[in-house]
């Protein structure tokens, strides 16, 4: 019978060899070192996801991509950068919709001034005008665009067009109702809790296990004892004696995911 742990570091030093060869993937190359120096501590964990993957070197390959891109993009320093990018993206939102509507009361301040003052100023009034200046030098624009744009506002006059003010407030009021969301499952299930801790790691390595037991590049009730997922995590995040994880650790985690998943409505 073939030996797990001899497949899984063959597999490892062929990821090292292949990103570096071509100059990519430096983050995952590191975890492949370390899980490769720590190859004592995932004895038991090797032979027992060989065993789980069937012998199946291809949804060991599975797995092994999987670790490596969620200790790689997803661990805990990833994650409490997201939060912060996240925190900033709200902040963001309704820093322009608070601008916007000023800006867009300024506009149609400045258009009735214009109509009514006895004065004018040489700025923008139709909702065309600032593309010409926005795009100048965009060869794709003023060569396909451009041409149609400006016979588009020829043939139509000015009151079939928003104003200047609306399209500014339509910004506004577009960032003002901004639902801010992760555009992958896991990174929505690495920023799930509050605050940032190793559970992120794990809460988004399950939501890829899953997914890939969903289709079918691992087996479909594909599942390691908590203590190998404790091992395997504690090396591919080098975590150190004082920052272990134990398997108590990891049971509890999966069962708040059961029961948060039990309470979601969707």
């Amino acid at each position: 019978m073939e030996d797990g742990r001899k497949i899984f570091e063959d597999m490892l030093e062929e990821h090292i060899r292949i990103n570096t060869e071509g100059g990519i993937l430096p983050p995952e190359t590191a975890i492949c070192r370390r899980l490769l120096a720590r190859t004592t501590e995932l004895v038991e964990a090797y032979d027992e996801l060989w065993a789980k993957v069937g012998h199946n070197r291809f949804s060991l390959c599975v797995f092994i991509d999987g670790l490596l891109g969620v200790a790689a993009v997803w661990n805990p320093a990833k994650m409490a950068e997201a939060r912060r990018m996240r925190d900033r993206l709200r902040e963001v939102n309704e820093k322009i919709a608070g601008v916007a509507f000023e800006l867009a009361e300024l506009l149609h301040e400045r258009s009735t001034l214009h109509d009514h003052s006895g004065f004018v100023s040489e700025t923008h009034y139709h909702i065309l005008g600032p593309f010409d200046e926005a795009a100048r030098g965009n060869y794709r624009f003023e060569s396909y665009v451009q041409k149609e744009l400006k016979a588009l506002r020829g043939q139509f006059d000015f009151k079939y067009w928003p104003t200047l003010s609306d399209f500014v407030r339509v910004l506004g009021v577009d960032a003002g109702k901004a639902v801010t969301h992760a555009h992958d499952s896991l990174t929505a299930a690495g920023t799930a809790s509050s605050r940032p801790s190793r559970a992120d790691f794990f809460r988004a390595w399950f939501e890829l296990i899953e997914e890939n037991c969903e289709d079918h590049h691992l087996p479909r009730d594909f599942r390691l004892t908590d203590a190998s997922y404790a091992s395997l995590a504690n090396c591919a995040l080098d975590l150190g004696p004082e920052e272990l994880v134990a398997s108590d650790y990891v049971k509890r985690l999966r069962q708040r995911n059961r029961e948060a998943d039990r309470s979601d409505p969707n």
